[in-house]
Formats: structure tokens, C-alpha cells, sequence
């Protein structure tokens, strides 16, 4: 699947499909699947405070460092498997951006991921 996502007033093409997880392992030595699991409960977390959540709230529920570096992977992996000509190390990629907010990016990057990883097949019973 592919699509274009806006990040930080650029239009960016991201791609999923099942080199993904591989292009990552590669990359960065670390399982995509269980590291999306793992933003997707922090940012879930995050999102279900209420409105008028105290700051020490906000604080606890706020992304880790790790959060956000498993984010900013996740992105660049999506973005190199689209466009190849994307430079090779994924600091000077996120250089090229403006401040943005994890906030609205990755729902748009999670929807992509899971739609990739819906299965057709019907599960046989035994």
C-alpha cells in the first residue's frame, strides 16, 4: 500500500508491504512488530487522557525517547521503501523536516501499517 502523507507541511510517500519488516530488522536490528506494539499502547495511552488531565498526567503518559525514536524508524523505513532515493541515513532524512507532531502523523502511518497486515484467509476449523 502506498500514500502520501503530510509531514511537517511536506507531502511525503510512504509505502507498506512485507519487505518492511525486513528493510527494518536490517536497518536498525530491532523486530517492527513488536516495536509497533509497543508505540501503538504508549500512543493509545496517551490519547485516551482526558481533556482537562493534570500536567503530571500529560507528563506520565507523554512518549518516551524510545517512543519516539521507534516512531521516527518506522517513518523513514516507510518513506525509503517508497522513494529509494532518499538518503541513506535516517538523521539527514528527518533534517529536511520541519518541527512536527507524532500526534497527527502516526495514526495516518499505523492505518497504513494495519491495513497491510490484514489477511484475507478465513481460519479453518477443526
Amino acid at each position: 500500500m502506498e500514500k502520501v502523507i503530510n509531514i511537517g507541511g511536506k507531502d511525503v510517500k510512504m509505502r507498506a508491504s512485507a519487505l518492511i519488516p525486513r528493510m527494518y530488522r536490517f536497518k536498525f536490528g530491532r523486530d517492527i512488530l513488536k516495536d509497533i506494539t509497543s508505540l501503538k499502547k504508549a500512543f493509545k495511552k496517551r490519547n485516551e487522557l482526558p481533556e482537562d488531565a493534570a500536567e503530571e498526567e500529560k507528563e506520565e503518559a507523554a512518549l518516551s525517547e524510545m517512543n519516539l525514536t521507534i516512531f521516527e524508524n518506522v517513518a523513514y523505513i516507510m518513506a525509503r521503501h517508497a522513494d529509494p532515493t532518499i538518503p541513506d541515513d535516517p538523521d539527514e532524512w528527518l533534517d529536511g523536516f520541519e518541527m512536527f507532531s507524532i500526534y497527527e502523523v502516526f495514526p495516518e502511518i499505523l492505518e497504513m501499517w494495519e491495513i497491510n497486515n490484514t489477511t484475507t484467509s478465513k481460519p479453518k476449523k477443526k
